[in-house]
């Protein structure tokens, strides 16, 4: 798993394909507004929904909750339409600080209407309830982070579509 996702995030295009795809399976939905969407997304499919965004995809907002942030062509970021949050864990040893710097970098180079939330003593994973079990380091839920940050997600996507 991780050989492809290393794959994928050295090729956005790819990613940004595969995010694509599943956009365009959801907006063939006779239900859907396609002028009022927002992308969601967790681990790496939060790194899918910024990569969407970075495309130029009209997204009325990205969310992802402990996201991979980096890219390859962080100058894409000027193609981001809409509000930008993502949740991150201040111990998460896959996000370092200098991930979180970058991508703070990024988003204001690229004019971008963004937050980062950032939880003291938090790890990858967080909003799942049985990452803990899978044993492996910096892996781990955390129900404060998980509960705390489900209500700005909400709140913005109320406020966007």
């Amino acid at each position: 798993m991780m050989a492809r996702l290393d794959h994928l995030s050295a090729h956005p295009d790819e990613t940004r394909a595969l995010g694509a795809a599943a956009l365009d399976v959801l907006l063939a939905e006779p239900a859907i507004d396609g002028s009022r969407v927002a992308a969601i997304g967790y681990c790496y499919g939060a790194t899918i929904t910024l990569e969407l965004a970075r495309s130029g995809i009209p997204l009325r907002a990205v969310v992802g909750f402990h996201p991979g942030l980096r890219t390859i062509r962080p100058q894409d970021a000027r193609n981001i339409t809409g509000r930008v949050l993502m949740f991150v864990g201040a111990d998460d040893p896959i996000i370092p600080p200098e991930h979180r710097l970058e991508v703070e970098q990024e988003m204001r180079d690229g004019g971008v209407d963004w937050q980062l939330v950032l939880y003291g003593g938090v790890q990858h994973s967080f909003t799942h309830p049985l990452a803990s079990q899978a044993g492996i380091p910096g892996i781990t839920y955390n129900q404060r982070a998980a509960t705390h940050s489900w209500q700005p997600m909400a709140t913005l996507v109320a406020d966007v579509v």
